[in-house]
């Protein structure tokens, strides 16, 4: 006769009740389930924006077409096979227009977001490191600047800088700033309690030097991601700014402006501007995917 040994815990061998099994499978078939669902969509996003990479750094892999050669004789060609896009209103072909226009679009959010991120930063911990009546007086000029509609925040420094691709940047960049600003004042503040910089204190260290070796690095993770998102929206208002001829003058190839120039013909021809359109789309999507995902990530949650 055969004895089963008997643990004194009280626990089958595996050492763990069959409940607890049971729900530890099923937490990991959710986890695993959520990552799933997910990681199309993610995969998707980080695919896109690697192609979007290529067409600013290499665009002849896309295309070999002059996206400025214009030909009357192919004027509101519908996509086919000499143009897979179609040709715009002075017969440039609109697949060439776009991959050109990547990089300046990319360009625009890129800037715009890195310049809000260090003036904000600046900002943020100036307003944390320095005393009750700087914070005060910052965070009243924060909420003066976010009671400020972003696009017209943006419109009133064109206004006074004139149009331009760089006076759109510092423009976006405003719009941006607040809110790097009250992340990193949150973050450093955050910090400012923590054991570590008491420890760095007591050490005697300079205070600039506990800024530069562990305040500014330690809220970077949070800001870097904030940034990542917002290059998504300064595209999309950067756009915005082209559509109303306020960015880069023609005839560059911007997405924003090849909306424009195209929606008087939209009721002859569609193609000229739901193709531009539809880019701006998938560039926001996805890089706003993108950030969502590496936040979660950052934050020890499964990206949904």
């Amino acid at each position: 006769m055969t004895v089963t040994p008997v643990d004194p815990t009280g626990l089958p061998p595996g050492g763990a009740t069959p409940g607890t099994q049971v729900g530890t499978a099923a937490a990991t078939r959710g986890r695993w389930s959520g990552l799933r669902v997910s990681r199309p969509g993610v995969v998707l996003s980080f695919a896109f924006l690697l192609v979007l990479l290529l067409a600013s750094f290499w665009p002849q892999l896309f295309t070999g077409t002059d996206p400025n050669a214009a030909d009357i004789s192919q004027t509101l060609r519908g996509p086919g096979s000499g143009h897979l896009l179609g040709t715009d209103q002075n017969g440039r072909d609109i697949l060439a227009r776009i991959v050109h226009g990547t990089r300046l679009s990319l360009w625009i959010g890129l800037s715009a977001s890195a310049l809000a991120l260090v003036v904000g930063a600046a900002i943020g911990v100036a307003a944390a490191q320095g005393g009750r009546v700087l914070g005060a007086v910052t965070d009243w000029l924060l909420n003066v600047f976010l009671s400020i509609p972003g696009l017209l925040l943006a419109l009133l420094v064109i206004a006074m800088l004139g149009p331009g691709t760089r006076n759109s940047i510092i423009g976006l960049s405003l719009i941006f700033t607040p809110g790097f600003a009250r992340v990193v004042r949150g973050e450093v503040m955050r910090i400012r309690a923590s054991v570590y910089l008491e420890a760095a204190r007591a050490l005697g260290w300079p205070r600039r030097q506990v800024i530069i070796r562990h305040l500014v690095p330690n809220a970077l993770g949070p800001v870097l991601i904030l940034a990542t998102i917002n290059v998504g929206g300064a595209i999309s208002l950067g756009s915005t700014l082209s559509f109303l001829g306020l960015g880069p003058q023609p005839p560059t190839a911007e997405w924003g402006a090849m909306l424009s120039s195209s929606r008087t013909y939209f009721s002859v021809a569609w193609w000229p501007a739901i193709f531009p359109g539809i880019a701006i789309t998938l560039a926001v999507l996805a890089i706003t995917v993108a950030g969502q995902f590496l936040q979660a990530r950052l934050e020890g949650r499964n990206a949904r």
